[in-house]
């Protein structure tokens, strides 16, 4: 199954189903007494275009409703953790196998999030140095678990991070936190995780709705805001990613590759009296505009070609949760599963089946996408078609044995078969969205179970 071309070696690093189309993920808080139970959210966002959640905690009932979804899961070290976790990688183990090991694989946890901005939620009594250490400590139990390319160690920093975050080319971190930040920034550059940071275009509306323009923090302006470097920006969210982005270049790392994921970003349908941001209508105009954002394969005016993942604040109104009004009313939904506003999250090859709970969706009468399958498309390039076999052997992580010449599938020992079969197994694996069986146009989903005699296609 080796590579035997350089046209294959090319291709592998466009194949990824992500290059074209990024995931939807959301943010999934629990700080209500008025929450349906985890398992509900499971089954009920199996039916929606949601495949990745991220939560706060590992609460063992999430992650264990989540199991055999489909829908990846990031977990986090809450604060209050990090000090233990980084003493020595034995504490890391220690919580690594009592929080995450008993789930996996069932569950597919893709992440850690360690903290969550850790350093400007309490600069005074949290020790930034802490929060390096338990990253590293974590990700060397990865490493001694051979889990690490599976789960990847981060932590999510909200813009207060930064010295400054306009123009966006002129960007740098806050000067007192450069060290640590150099840090972080090379443990993910040398581990291939992601930054993540928590942006809000409507706090900045909000307290300046003098100076800046609604529909740029919507996502709308058509206008654009020009940055003195020649960028034109037709929102802030994509001025801030850049911000982001000019602060990790202006540490040395520009010739390194450092993602940006947001981490969060929302906006609420209900603020204090005279916040006239925060309105129903806004919501659903930002987080649509969102979720295509997410859909998409746009970059950002500095980086065109990098796709950017996108995760949702968030899937509930938390009615217990600290702060003023609009810390209350981030939700896409009310705790009862009605929508707060109509956004279409609907998934094309979803199940379909099962009646309407909650959501506005329909539930799912099983696993996400049930009796659909992934083939390739019958006069399908073979030269891609032996990139994608490939990459779906090798790094792709399926379990080719079955096409082997001793396995149920090898015959007959035609590269479309085989193909096919690596292909399905592939998007089985990573939760049957449309996007895992693109495979660079050579992939086809069918309804249709392409098994045959002894030799079966899975379904999950």
């Amino acid at each position: 199954m080796a590579i035997t071309s350089v046209l294959a070696l090319l291709l592998l690093a466009t194949l990824s189903p992500f290059s074209n189309v990024s995931a939807v993920g959301v943010n999934y808080g629990t700080i209500g007494n008025n929450l349906p139970s985890p398992k509900k959210v499971a089954q009920l966002l199996q039916s929606t275009l949601i495949d990745k959640v991220k939560i706060y905690d590992t609460n063992p009932e999430i992650l264990e409703a989540f199991s055999n979804t489909g829908i990846d899961l990031i977990v986090a070290v809450e604060n209050y953790h990090v000090a233990n976790i980084s003493t020595d990688t034995s504490a890391a183990d220690e919580w690594f196998s009592d929080r995450v090991m008993p789930f996996i694989p069932a569950t597919s946890i893709v992440a850690i999030a360690v903290g969550n901005e850790y350093l400007t939620t309490d600069p005074d009594h949290l020790k930034p140095n802490a929060l390096v250490q338990a990253m590293q400590n974590l990700h060397a139990v990865l490493v001694q678990r051979g889990l690490d390319r599976k789960i990847k160690v981060t932590t999510p920093h909200s813009m207060a991070v930064l010295a400054s975050s306009f123009p966006p080319s002129a960007s740098t971190f806050a000067t007192t936190l450069m060290p640590v930040m150099t840090s972080i920034v090379g443990f993910l550059a040398d581990t291939g995780a992601p930054f993540m940071v928590n942006a809000y275009p409507y706090f900045a509306y909000r307290d300046n709705p003098g100076t800046v323009d609604l529909e740029y923090a919507l996502l709308g302006n058509a206008t654009g805001v020009h940055d003195p470097k020649g960028y034109v920006y037709h929102n802030m969210l994509d001025a801030q990613v850049d911000a982001v982005r000019s602060a990790v270049v202006a540490l040395g790392f520009g010739n390194r590759t450092v993602k940006i994921t947001i981490s969060e970003s929302g906006w609420p349908s209900k603020g204090e009296s005279g916040d006239t941001a925060a309105t129903p209508d806004h919501a659903k105009t930002y987080n649509t505009r969102l979720v295509e954002r997410a859909q998409s394969s746009k970059g950002t005016p500095m980086s065109p070609k990098e796709s950017i993942e996108i995760f949702v604040f968030a899937l509930f109104n938390e009615n217990k949760k600290e702060g003023g009004v609009s810390e209350r009313n981030f939700g896409i939904f009310n705790g009862d599963g009605s929508k707060v506003y109509d956004l279409d999250l609907s998934c094309q090859f979803c199940s379909g089946n099962g009646g309407t709970l909650g959501f506005g969706e329909k539930m799912s009468s099983g696993l996400r996408g049930p009796s659909v399958w992934c083939v390739a498309k019958p006069h399908a390039d073979e030269k891609v078609l032996q990139a994608v076999l490939d990459f779906s052997c090798g790094p792709g992580g399926v379990d080719c044995r079955e096409i082997y010449e001793s396995g149920a599938c090898f015959v007959p020992d035609k590269l479309h078969a085989h193909a096919s079969y690596a292909m399905n197994a592939y998007y089985q694996m990573h939760g049957r969205n449309y996007w895992n069986c693109d495979f660079k146009g050579t992939g086809l989903v069918t309804f249709s179970d392409p098994s045959y005699g002894t030799c079966r296609y899975s379904q999950q």
